[in-house]
């Protein structure tokens, strides 16, 4: 059982953990210990807490038969909880990171859907508040500026080519929170906005694309570094014609994001893009809309109507009825079955979850592993990988109950 707390900082109070795995960068640590204090790590090592000064007033939790790993970093999500990022709604866009943190998810970027650009400038201004009191990383925005012939979930008639002058409205509408875009490089101004957005510092990925083979690597070469959500949303690879897909996975400079759902990916196309890209170059997110975490039924993601079934969300109408909406995916699931399905390692699965993502957004100073000196973010895990904590800068989150 696992109780639910508001997050914080701990403030002086020691919170030393006994006895779990640890996921550390150099390996898991068997019998570990992590020392909590201030709302960092002060230590990570083996054994018992050794007795000293402060050690009666710690407070101390035996972990003995879980796993502990670093707090899940997801940088790409639309939803959850039943709500949405898209609804320019504060409390609803809260909804949502507290429905993400409750399952393992502690820092996580704020991803739109394809709207008018005035609308978009709207839920950026709402989203950069969030990021400056620190709920969340950052702004992804996803559409409007992606193919027609790809557009997935987002509705067709907003869709636009990527002018650079729009690209730089929504890039200042979220006054210096923008992390990343999605652009479709083939279109018209496509290279333009790539360049434009890594020399303001916005990660550029290539996405929701009808790209060739070449015209993606013109894209890499003018400083995309991310695929969105790999696979999905583009040209599959063909043996005359290898598309984005073979680009992307062949170019070391390219971080490519794949939703670990069971739905989007084959467990076997998954497998072929760790091995291609390496376990370094892989981040696992959810794409969530809003029905993460909750129960089947009618929802939005934007303007779009989703129908969820068995937990698959599609578009309940229109021209793309019946494609994939996004997902009702959380990262704790993607972390069981990449360990449980797809036969990764502990030590992979915290490179896609954790430590890849806090690298290609700029925060692998201070998150994305259990290193003393960061934030301690973390994931308590049982023996079936289930979540039975979370902790956030030192403050439990989920407090593991009879353990």
């Amino acid at each position: 059982m696992a109780q639910q707390q508001s997050a914080g900082r701990t403030g002086d109070r020691r919170t030393v953990l006994t006895g779990a795995r640890v996921a550390t960068p150099s390996g898991v640590v068997e019998d570990g210990r992590i020392t909590v204090a201030d709302g960092r790590i002060a230590e990570v090592s083996g054994g018992p807490a050794p007795d000293g000064p402060g050690a009666a007033t710690a407070d101390h939790t035996d972990l003995t038969g879980h796993l502990v790993v670093p707090g899940f970093i997801d940088m790409h999500v639309h939803g959850g909880g039943g709500g949405s990022f898209s609804s320019a709604d504060p409390e609803e866009c809260l909804r949502v990171v507290a429905a993400h943190r409750a399952h393992g998810t502690t820092s996580m970027i704020g991803s739109t859907v394809t709207g008018d650009l005035d609308d978009l400038a709207r839920q950026a201004a709402v989203l950069a508040e969030l990021a400056e009191q620190g709920d969340l990383v950052g702004i992804h925005f996803e559409g409007p500026f992606i193919s027609p012939h790809r557009c997935g979930a987002h509705q067709p008639e907003l869709l636009r080519d990527p002018d650079p002058a729009d690209v730089r409205k929504l890039v200042a509408a979220g006054r210096g929170r923008a992390k990343m875009m999605t652009v479709a490089p083939e279109l018209p101004g496509g290279l333009d906005s790539v360049r434009l957005l890594a020399d303001s510092g916005v990660l550029a990925a290539v996405g929701h694309t009808d790209s060739t083979y070449d015209a993606t690597r013109d894209a890499i070469d003018a400083g995309a570094t991310v695929a969105t959500h790999l696979f999905n949303a583009m040209p599959t690879l063909a043996h005359r014609a290898p598309g984005p897909v073979l680009a992307l996975l062949e170019d070391e400079r390219v971080t490519v994001e794949l939703i670990n759902d069971g739905t989007h990916l084959h467990p076997a196309v998954l497998q072929m893009a760790f091995r291609d890209a390496g376990a370094g170059r892989v981040a696992f997110i959810t794409d969530a809309m809003g029905a993460a975490g909750m129960s089947d039924g009618m929802y939005h993601l934007g303007p779009m109507g989703v129908s969820v079934t068995d937990g698959v969300a599609r578009i309940a109408d229109g021209p793309t009825a019946g494609s994939i909406a996004g997902s009702t995916l959380t990262l704790d699931r993607a972390f069981r079955r990449a360990l449980t399905v797809d036969g990764l390692t502990v030590g992979q699965a915290v490179q896609a979850l954790s430590a890849n993502p806090a690298r290609l957004l700029g925060l692998d100073d201070r998150t994305g592993s259990l290193t003393a000196g960061k934030d301690a973010d973390l994931v308590v895990l049982d023996a079936g990988y289930e979540v039975v904590g979370v902790m956030r800068h030192g403050a439990w989150v989920v407090r593991p109950t009879g353990v």
